[in-house]
């Protein structure tokens, strides 16, 4: 199982990295839209057009990472006072019920890009976009998405029941301050040694 949760990290991480670049290019191609409109008084058609598709379709690559990397934004006020047994209980029911909700999302996501399809709908812009397209690299998120949580949930299941619950915590669980503070002090002193070996 470790070989596909490593496989789950390195595919998760393209995403991130997929999704990041296609928001960044949003931002650069709204920038210069910006700038024509301000001296050329005139516009690059369907760039607040192609800025929705690339947010839409980089958050969903993005969130396989986020999964992975337990960056999801939880309200822990009470969590952190229940005991650990409880703890491990509410972190696999959360895993189940937020996988599941995105695998509806996907379901119903799925029909509308069928619709599409079949009836070859275009966007209502001068740019008249396929809107197959970007609804296919979106499902394609969504997808890689629900993989990962399915494979995040086996994982923390396994561990459960093997007896080892901290790995289990460690995998799903809230990330605690403690944890992002190693973090932090961790890339800091790589930071460092990365600019002493210059």
């Amino acid at each position: 199982m470790t070989t596909v949760l490593a496989l789950a990290h390195r595919v998760s991480r393209f995403g991130l990295w997929f999704g990041g670049a296609l928001v960044l290019l949003a931002a650069v191609l709204i920038g210069i839209d910006v700038v024509i409109r301000k001296f050329f008084s005139t516009s690059i058609g369907g760039a607040d057009e192609l800025a929705g598709y690339a947010l839409a379709i980089g958050t969903s690559w993005g969130l396989g990472a986020a999964l992975i990397e337990r960056a999801h934004i939880r309200i822990d006020s009470l969590y952190v006072l229940f005991p650990n047994a409880l703890r491990v209980v509410l972190d696999v029911a959360g895993l189940v019920l937020f996988v599941g909700f995105f695998a509806l999302v996907a379901w119903h996501g799925r029909l509308v890009v069928e619709q599409s399809w079949i009836s070859g709908s275009r966007s209502q812009s001068a740019i008249e976009t396929p809107v197959v397209l970007p609804q296919v690299l979106w499902m394609a998120g969504m997808l890689l998405f629900f993989a990962v949580g399915v494979v995040l949930l086996i994982e923390a299941l396994r561990r459960i029941f093997s007896g080892n619950v901290q790995g289990a915590v460690q995998l799903i669980g809230t990330r605690s301050a403690e944890e992002e503070v190693e973090e932090e002090i961790a890339a800091l002193a790589a930071a460092r040694h990365a600019g002493a070996g210059r």
